[in-house]
């Protein structure tokens, strides 16, 4: 069992044709990941001189390549509990947003012919309890009535056991607008399109320190490399592990790295694989410690999970590998004696208000904090940043909002076993 990422695993490196370090760009972008990309594909086409700094030697290798393969519309939180916290006019707008954000994936797959397997079958929200499933019922009621989603679908159990071959499941929730794609396929395709727009990617690149250039946004970043003196500069570093800016001060102390991790099964063939999940969508649990899971195009399952509420090392994602099996198992029991031929974990941008983030603070723009659902909302925010940073403020569907430091929160997350403890306790009192 390969304790790699799949995705990153079974696509092509993206190589890239930079060398030395530019002296001045009108944009650098700290960060190699989906919204660094995506942002350094937009300015380039609005004409800006471009430079991507990712500390790493390999784009899209955190967060961006260590997930589950999703591309998934709707909120991380209930629909109704942000409706009654902001209101319905701004929960329904941060709703549509991700709608956007999936639409914004499949416009830059089809411009950008990239060949990553994308598929906009819809997501399963799938009760494990009858609880739950009255949730989902109250919540699909709430999308329809308030003309949030009108594609919602509630489906029954035996709708259901129809489509996903487990006996676990008592309904679940259909999200029409959700999609898929092989996360590392697009990586290399949405590097290559950038750079080929004229954007610089500089991996194997740390920025060390930011030093600011007068009251305005020009910065100078100093590197392991060199310096760069930037007119705007875009933080994208997500929970980075590496000693950048993004992981530290003002920014690390409102944002929590959570880990999560994801197991992949040898090749089922197609027959078992459509057998085991027969509409090919994107399938999650209702819990707060839960699974999720879907197909490859090579008839693999990918089966993920919060599994243990640790940072991703490998050991670290060998214990939770194990705890992983444990469950496949439970939800599938005809595949307890499949091979599992990779095991990984990645880090999860986690705020407090389970919402992104995305503003200028002090003369630096950044984007980040998409808490578990940033496959699609990464690539859009880079595009709106972009936006942003051209002269269009209202480009951002997150502007205006508090970002309050998390209480006792300044370094490590050592409140992680705790909090692990609560959802545990919360789901199996539900």
């Amino acid at each position: 069992m390969k304790l790699e990422s799949y995705w990153t695993d079974s696509a092509p490196a993206f190589v890239s044709r930079s060398c030395e370090l530019p002296a001045q760009v009108d944009v650098a972008i700290v960060g190699g990941g989906f919204t660094g990309l995506s942002a350094a594909l937009a300015l380039t086409r609005r004409g800006a001189k471009v430079a991507v700094l990712e500390a790493g030697e390999r784009v899209a290798a955190e967060a961006s390549g260590r997930n589950g393969g999703h591309v998934n519309n709707g909120l991380a939180q209930d629909y109704a509990e942000v409706a009654a916290k902001v209101g319905v006019e701004r929960a329904r707008g941060w709703y549509h947003a991700y709608d956007e954000a999936v639409d914004t994936v499949e416009r830059i797959v089809r411009e950008e012919a990239i060949a990553c397997d994308f598929l906009r079958h819809g997501k399963l929200k799938l009760a494990t309890r009858p609880s739950q499933m009255d949730a989902l019922e109250r919540s699909a009621e709430r999308l329809i009535g308030d003309g949030v989603d009108t594609d919602v679908q509630v489906l029954d159990a035996a709708t259901v056991r129809a489509e996903v071959q487990s006996d676990q499941f008592h309904g679940g929730l259909l999200y029409k607008r959700s999609g898929q794609m092989h996360m590392g396929r697009f990586a290399q395709g949405l590097a290559a399109a950038a750079e080929r727009s004229g954007a610089q990617i500089h991996t194997g690149t740390n920025v060390q320190r930011i030093e600011r250039l007068g009251q305005g946004h020009a910065h100078k970043l100093h590197t392991g490399r060199g310096t760069v003196a930037a007119q705007q500069v875009l933080l994208a570093t997500g929970a980075t592990r590496h000693g950048g800016y993004g992981s530290f001060g003002w920014l690390r102390r409102r944002i929590v790295p959570i880990g999560s991790f994801i197991v992949v099964t040898e090749p089922l063939g197609a027959e078992r694989a459509q057998a085991l999940l027969a509409a090919r969508r994107t399938y999650t649990t209702v819990a707060n410690i839960h699974h999720y899971f879907r197909l490859t195009p090579d008839h693999r399952l990918v089966f993920g999970g919060r599994a243990r509420f640790a940072i991703s090392s490998p050991q670290s994602d060998a214990a939770s590998g194990e705890i992983l099996r444990a469950g496949l198992a439970q939800i599938f029991p005809q595949l307890g004696a499949v091979r599992l031929d990779y095991c990984w974990g990645g880090l999860v941008d986690m705020t407090q208000d389970r919402l992104p983030h995305a503003g200028e603070r002090e003369g630096l723009y950044y984007a980040m904090g998409y808490s578990g659902h940033g496959t699609q909302m990464s690539v859009h925010m880079g595009q709106r940043m972009a936006a942003v940073m051209g002269g269009d403020a209202l480009a951002n569907p997150w502007q205006g909002r508090d970002w309050p430091a998390i209480p006792g929160h300044f370094g490590p997350p050592w409140f992680l076993p705790a909090i692990g403890l609560y959802y545990t306790l919360k789901d199996r009192l539900a």
